[in-house]
C-alpha cells in the first residue's frame, strides 16, 4: 500500500509564512499589485523559496483561499436529519458573514457566475462531496444534480461577493439554500 509521504515541517511552515503575507498584502491593496518581491519581503523567504513552492501570486491566492472552499463545504452539509426547506443551518451564515475580511482577494479570484480560479476549486470540491452524499444515500440522477448544486452554489456566492446580489449573509445563505434544497428534492 502506498501511502503519501508525511508533509515536510519546513515546507509547511514557509507555505504558512507566505500565505499570512499574501492576505496582510491583499489587505493593504487589490492582488493585481502585490508583487513577488514585497510579498517574499514580509514573509521572510527569498525569491527562489516563492518559487519553489508555488507558480506565481494566483497559484498562493488560491492556496491561501483554499480554506474558504472547504468551510464552505462544510457550511453546506451542517445540518442533520431533515433540512429546513427555508433557513440556511446557521454554519452557512457564519460562512458567509466570515468572507468580509478578504472579500476583494475572493472577487479577483471567483468571477461573477462562479468561473475563476478560486470557482473552479470550488465547484469541483463541493460537487464531489455532494456525488459522495447522494450516491451513498442511492439518490437518482447523482451526477447531475451534484453538478447543479456546485454550479448553483458557486455561482450565487461570486455573484454576491461582486454585488450583483443585494442581500445580507443571513438573506444570501437562506435564499441559496433554498435554491440547493429545491435542487436535492427536484429528483
Amino acid at each position: 500500500m502506498n501511502r503519501p509521504a508525511p508533509e515536510d515541517p519546513r515546507a509547511a511552515r514557509t507555505r504558512a509564512r507566505l500565505r499570512e503575507a499574501l492576505l496582510a498584502e491583499c489587505a493593504e491593496r487589490p492582488l493585481e499589485e502585490v508583487g513577488v518581491a514585497a510579498l517574499v519581503r514580509r514573509a521572510g523567504v527569498g525569491r527562489a523559496t516563492f518559487y519553489v513552492h508555488y507558480d506565481g501570486l494566483e497559484a498562493l491566492a488560491v492556496d491561501a483561499c483554499a480554506d474558504v472552499v472547504r468551510d464552505a463545504v462544510e457550511a453546506l452539509h451542517a445540518w442533520r436529519g431533515r433540512p429546513d426547506p427555508v433557513h440556511a443551518p446557521p454554519a452557512l451564515a457564519e460562512f458567509f458573514a466570515s468572507l468580509t475580511p478578504h472579500a476583494a482577494l475572493y472577487r479577483s479570484l471567483l468571477a461573477p457566475g462562479g468561473g475563476g480560479p478560486l470557482g473552479r476549486v470550488l465547484h469541483r470540491d463541493l460537487r464531489a462531496y455532494s456525488l459522495r452524499e447522494r450516491e451513498l444515500a442511492g439518490a437518482a440522477d447523482a451526477p447531475l444534480i451534484a453538478s447543479a448544486v456546485a454550479a448553483t452554489f458557486a455561482g450565487v456566492l461570486a455573484d454576491w461577493l461582486h454585488d450583483l446580489l443585494d442581500a445580507s449573509a443571513a438573506d444570501i445563505s437562506d435564499q441559496v439554500w433554498q435554491l440547493l434544497v429545491a435542487l436535492h428534492a427536484s429528483r
